[in-house]
């Protein structure tokens, strides 16, 4: 066993966490009832992995703590993905939310985000390094973070963007390897089976003597006296 363990025997190892929260408003609560009024608190938080992802939830309860947690659960289940150019956003953007408005800009490399207040916690969690911002209207924290936060939803591509993913995808996809052209060479036929029409040789027609006919009498040489 480690020296770690014999150390701390009931300690858990810590895991990085993948989304950060910001706790933008806590507000008390007060519901009337028949018995009289009921507190309760309303926590307002922002999550963000700073790689382009963002929620935004509220969350009620009894305790801060129990309402944070909540509003951490809902934020979860509203997430949505920024899109951006690089570190920057990829164009203007103006929105309004109940009273709340502000304008969005996107900014040269090294100029860092120019904003203040929810809408700069807002932009950092989304990823943003580079941006120009504005707001008008009212300084409500709770709208101009939900101001910001559609804002940042409703961001599109832009042709140039498109035209450089393609490029970049092109650069990245493995060349086809060019083959020789292969010399197609004629399959041999087939040998037919050779086939010899060998004739039986034709039969010499024997002819039998008749048994009518006897055989010429043989000449003799010598003479009969007369």
């Amino acid at each position: 066993m480690s020296r770690s363990a014999h150390k701390n025997p009931g300690k858990k190892s810590r895991e990085p966490k993948e989304f950060e929260e910001s706790v933008i408003q806590i507000d008390r609560v007060t519901k009337v009832v028949k018995g009289g009024r009921r507190l309760r608190f309303r926590a307002t938080v922002v999550i963000g992995n700073k790689r382009g992802k963002i929620g935004i939830g509220i969350g009620k309860s009894h305790e801060v703590t129990g309402a944070i947690q909540k509003g951490i659960a809902k934020a979860k289940k509203d997430m949505i993905d920024v899109i951006l150019d690089g570190t920057t956003i990829p164009h203007d953007i103006k929105l309004k939310y109940k009273a709340a408005k502000i304008l969005l800009m996107p900014a040269s490399e090294g100029t860092g985000i120019i904003a203040g207040g929810t809408i700069r916690k807002v932009l950092e969690l989304a990823g943003v390094q580079n941006i120009l911002s504005k707001s008008f209207g009212t300084t409500n924290k709770v709208n101009t973070t939900k101001a910001a936060f559609e804002a940042l939803k409703r961001l599109k591509e832009t042709p140039y963007m498109e035209k450089r993913k393609a490029k970049a995808a092109a650069a990245k996809a493995p060349k086809p390897v060019q083959k020789a052209p292969a010399t197609s060479t004629p399959a041999p036929e087939a040998k037919k089976p050779v086939t010899e029409n060998k004739q039986a040789p034709a039969k010499k027609p024997t002819t039998k003597p008749s048994a009518d006919k006897k055989p010429a009498a043989k000449a003799t040489s010598a003479k009969t006296d007369k």
